[in-house]
């Protein structure tokens, strides 16, 4: 029979495991993005989606943009939508990174965690739909501005979605660190959220919820598409991401994440 104290300590949550590590902090600069193409699939992201001028001008990596609570990180991301932000000859302005990993981010229960921000300066507009860190079949996401086919001109909210319906929302402040975990159960096809402001830990603020979590672990969309609407003309656009990394186990809520 085994002791007392061996059987309490292995029916115990399981230790967080870092299954995938996108802090940006093995970067020298965003140049370093180009080493990835379709033929040399090296380094955490895979970067194809985005616009046709180099990669500087949409992703800018800087101590600047990261959370500064977020003390593991070494640096953070800036991405850029601006009047060359059209991929593929599409009328949609993009910049998406997605992970690049063998890790099973796909499968049982995992945590997609980052922080986002934004400034006064360059803000995402308030009068088109924005679609943050997506799965490609959408079954959850952020969205900030007005959403199509809503009612009124404008939305100045960040909000969580899942399958297109909103389930947590606040008021998107400039200046402001939004840190977020997707709960991910592939196993068992739920998804909740975890959420914080600055430095404080992650809380769960919506239990896990029914949808279809498909994913085949190369479709996350760390950045932005953004929605063409008529009569709202493009701007220059700014989005600030810090802290992202996927584990599995028990989740991380401390906003300095695990060490890298």
């Amino acid at each position: 029979m085994k002791p007392l104290t061996l059987l309490l300590l292995s029916s115990g949550p399981s230790q967080a495991s870092l299954l995938w590590d996108g802090r940006f902090n093995t970067f020298t600069s965003s140049k370093d993005l180009n080493a990835w193409s379709w033929s040399n699939q090296v380094g955490p992201y895979q970067y194809y989606i985005h616009g046709s001028s180099p990669v500087e001008r949409y992703i800018s990596l800087s101590s600047d943009h990261k959370n500064p609570n977020d003390t593991n990180s070494r640096q953070g991301a800036k991405f850029t939508l601006d009047n060359t932000a059209y991929w593929n000859g599409q009328n949609m302005r993009r910049i998406e990174l997605i992970p690049q990993t063998k890790s099973a981010i796909n499968r049982g229960k995992v945590y997609y965690h980052f922080s986002v921000s934004r400034k006064d300066t360059n803000p995402p507009s308030i009068y088109r739909e924005h679609q943050i860190n997506f799965f490609e079949s959408h079954f959850t996401e952020l969205k900030s501005g007005w959403i199509s086919g809503e009612q009124g001109t404008s939305n100045t909210n960040l909000q969580w979605m899942t399958n297109g319906q909103s389930r947590w929302k606040t008021e998107w402040k400039a200046g402001v660190w939004y840190n977020f975990a997707y709960e991910i159960d592939f196993s068992a096809n739920r998804v909740g959220l975890w959420q914080s402001e600055g430095g404080n830990p992650l809380k769960q603020v919506v239990s896990p919820v029914s949808v279809s979590t498909s994913s085949n672990g190369q479709d996350w969309h760390l950045g932005v598409l953004e929605l063409p609407r008529s009569g709202y003309p493009d701007a220059v656009e700014d989005f600030y991401f810090s802290g992202v990394y996927i584990e599995d186990g028990t989740i991380t809520t401390s906003i300095s994440g695990p060490p890298a």
